[in-house]
């Protein structure tokens, strides 16, 4: 028996994972959800959508999406609005799926607040939360994990993890479209008001480069020092906010990270991580150990789709072409983007509702990469003062 999807959010990264969604072979019924009626028309008009769009089920209110007969949703909106639409989509009765982070704000306390009430809204209404972050389903990822559950890596020594993206490397033009939007000038006159003078940073947007080192190791960060870098240019991204911020954690399992996250550097974009062990290591696509070095492919590093899930995704891609006619690179392309981790990140949204158990990236995992950068950020306004990183837990079994 399959399920139904609301697709909230349907701009430029929403585009990129409705086609995923609505092809998946358990989405039963989808429906559809933006504040611009352009988008909606797109979309409620594609002609491969047809067969699973309720024609009624169009909507330009999130209140109402919410209102709907459906399963899940779907939320890729603004990341400063994400946090209170996962939890207003739980508290309507539905399994949450949010685009990254769980919430970007200037204030970090305000961000704890709403991991706390995440947490606590999926445990009260037994509804899944999942963050849809691309680096836990990246090639490098998928291949550490199953390394690390050999034991391959022996006890983790270090790991280092980057979101190297400089703001004219394509942010300006997304902060321009996300604020031109009618939801973005709704945020624009509530941040003038509520966050003037309030000093923000790249660690409230962390999860690109927390995510990794913390799903290979599986475990969390206990204290941190971190220092801000502030611009030379005098054109800093948000008015006061640091420019670059570089953190060292210690994790609960003895290992030390180093996670960067930059937003002026001369270097066109960077989202990667490096774990090393006592007796393996992986870097730059390499694992290797004391005896011997293996590059890696993208092919080998994946883990396998089932066979009618890619099936389906190749078909919608591909506008109905016989998949077993395409190339290699053909049969990769239809993943999407951010190392083609968005098919594997609808995959494991979609199964975890039809299968009834909480998603790998849960509301749990998502927090302890969210609060490494909150965290880390606070330091470094106090000039790398060592601080206690808070640890909400485990998931529910």
């Amino acid at each position: 028996m399959g399920i139904s999807v609301g697709l909230v959010g349907l701009g430029a990264f929403g585009s990129a994972f409705a086609p995923l969604f609505k092809s998946h072979p358990l989405v039963d019924r989808i429906a559809l959800c933006d504040m611009e009626p352009d988008r909606l028309e797109k979309w409620a008009n594609r002609e491969s959508f047809q067969d699973k769009l309720d024609r009624n089920a169009v909507f330009d209110d999130f209140d109402d999406i919410c209102g709907a007969d459906l399963d899940a949703l779907v939320v890729i909106t603004q990341p400063f609005f994400h946090a209170a639409q996962a939890a207003q989509a739980m508290e309507s009765g539905k399994h949450v799926y949010s685009a990254v982070p769980i919430v970007s704000l200037p204030d970090g306390d305000e961000i704890l607040y709403w991991c706390d009430k995440l947490i606590e809204t999926s445990r009260r209404t037994g509804h899944y939360y999942m963050l849809g972050e691309t680096t836990y389903y990246r090639p490098q990822a998928m291949y550490c994990r199953r390394r690390a559950a050999e034991g391959a890596f022996g006890r983790f020594v270090y790991a280092e993890g980057e979101y190297f993206h400089d703001v004219d490397h394509g942010l300006r033009e997304v902060k321009s479209r996300r604020e031109g939007s009618k939801s973005g000038k709704r945020w624009v006159e509530l941040a003038k008001e509520k966050y003037s003078g309030v000093v923000s940073g790249p660690m409230h947007y962390p999860t690109h480069s927390t995510s990794g080192p913390v799903c290979v190791m599986k475990a969390h960060a206990k204290k941190v020092s971190a220092f801000a870098y502030y611009s030379s240019t005098g054109e800093p991204w948000h008015g006061i906010d640091a420019a670059n911020e570089t953190a060292l954690f210690e994790m609960s399992n003895g290992a030390h990270v180093r996670i960067c996250e930059y937003r002026e550097i001369g270097h066109r974009s960077r989202e990667i991580f490096r774990v090393y062990g006592n007796q393996g290591s992986f870097e730059n696509d390499t694992w290797q150990d004391k005896y011997d070095l293996t590059d890696l492919s993208e092919g080998e590093m994946r883990d396998a789709l089932p066979e009618e899930v890619t099936d389906a995704f190749s078909v919608e891609h591909y506008g109905g072409v016989d998949v077993a006619t395409l190339s290699d690179q053909e049969r990769e392309d239809f993943l999407g983007g951010h190392g083609g981790s968005h098919a594997y990140l609808v995959h494991e949204f979609v199964t975890a509702v039809a299968e009834e158990r909480q998603p790998a990236i849960n509301i749990w995992e998502a927090v302890r990469y969210m609060v490494m950068g909150v965290m880390a950020h606070k330091s470094a306004l106090k000039g790398g003062e060592l601080l206690e990183v808070p640890d909400f837990g485990d998931a529910p079994r």
